[in-house]
């Protein structure tokens, strides 16, 4: 259950900076966090939120780059939902020019996220091919916009036609509604047979085998969620056959360092996207810090369109 409460204010330690929450996203793993299925890593704070957009309060002693007064968006392990929140200074970065807090807040998560998993670790490259699951929810909306003004064609699923038409608006070449048809054989009439190079899933259970059968030659599989399971079974030939790759990671647990590192990464190749128009968060609907539960709800629900962001 989400309800307000009262808490002491928080202090930044020495590379931390204390941000004056205007605003924070709302992500499948604070549900998870609710049902007690994705506890906070040590020592981060039990208070969901992993992203938020603010202003600077204050700063510990080592940070240097950020002053009060200060508008960024940061990336926590913890704590978005609240009127003041820690954050390491390296995972702040600064507002992009042009957007408010509400934008802001809907970027850290899903861009960390889209960055580490669909260009780094799966080493997307201009002029391939990649499938994305959950075409139109937060990751799904991000990596639609980043792949194909990246130079990748970008294939899509979503459960009605209308949130497939948005992914198309948003540069997928084409949208496939799963519930209507079966994606792994949309994507073979769609590539003539060959698959795409890449996909980014975080459906697992049983869209494994079929994730497997619609990679081409060489291609890659990244797993960064199993909403319908975290074990199924799968024939390995094709893997050996085929040369595929299968891998994933989290980004919650990783490093602060890791994550600085990342956040310089947006900075140097993402922020211009953004700060030009090229790129833009997907805000669906807000709701007051009060109205956090019926947040939760209408995600859980399903049928939104990109992010949904609590006011705070």
């Amino acid at each position: 259950m989400l309800r307000e409460v009262e808490r002491p204010d928080p202090v930044p330690g020495a590379g931390e900076v204390l941000i004056r929450v205007a605003a924070a996203g709302v992500n499948r793993p604070d549900l998870l966090q609710r049902r007690g299925r994705y506890p906070p890593p040590p020592g981060a704070s039990d208070i969901p939120g992993l992203e938020v957009a603010g202003t600077v309060a204050s700063v510990g002693s080592l940070v240097r780059e950020w002053r009060p007064g200060d508008a960024v968006c940061a990336l926590v392990s913890g704590g978005g939902y609240a009127g003041l929140c820690v954050a390491p200074a390296v995972q702040c970065l600064p507002v992009p020019r042009g957007l408010d807090a509400v934008a802001a807040a809907a970027i850290p998560e899903t861009f960390f996220t889209v960055w580490a998993n669909l260009f780094e670790l799966g080493r997307l490259q201009p002029g391939e091919t990649a499938l994305v699951h959950g075409g139109a929810g937060g990751i799904g909306t991000t990596a639609i916009q980043l792949a194909s003004v990246r130079g990748a064609t970008v294939f899509a699923t979503a459960g009605t036609d209308e949130r497939c038409r948005a992914c198309e608006r948003l540069g997928a070449a084409r949208a496939i509604n799963h519930r209507a048809e079966d994606f792994a054989r949309a994507v073979a009439g769609a590539t003539s047979g060959r698959g795409v190079d890449l996909i980014l899933d975080h459906i697992g259970g049983g869209y494994t085998p079929r994730n497997l059968a619609s990679l081409a030659p060489g291609g890659r599989l990244v797993q960064i969620g199993a909403m319908q399971g975290s074990t199924t079974e799968i024939d390995l030939r094709p893997i050996i056959a085929r040369h595929l790759t299968l891998t994933g990671s989290a980004l919650r647990p990783r490093s602060v360092e890791e994550k600085g590192r990342l956040a310089q990464a947006l900075r140097e190749h993402v922020w211009p996207l953004l700060e030009s128009g090229r790129v833009k968060p997907i805000v669906f609907r807000t709701f007051p810090l009060a109205e956090a539960a019926e947040a939760h709800r209408l995600m859980e629900a399903g049928g939104h369109i990109g992010k949904i962001i609590l006011l705070v």
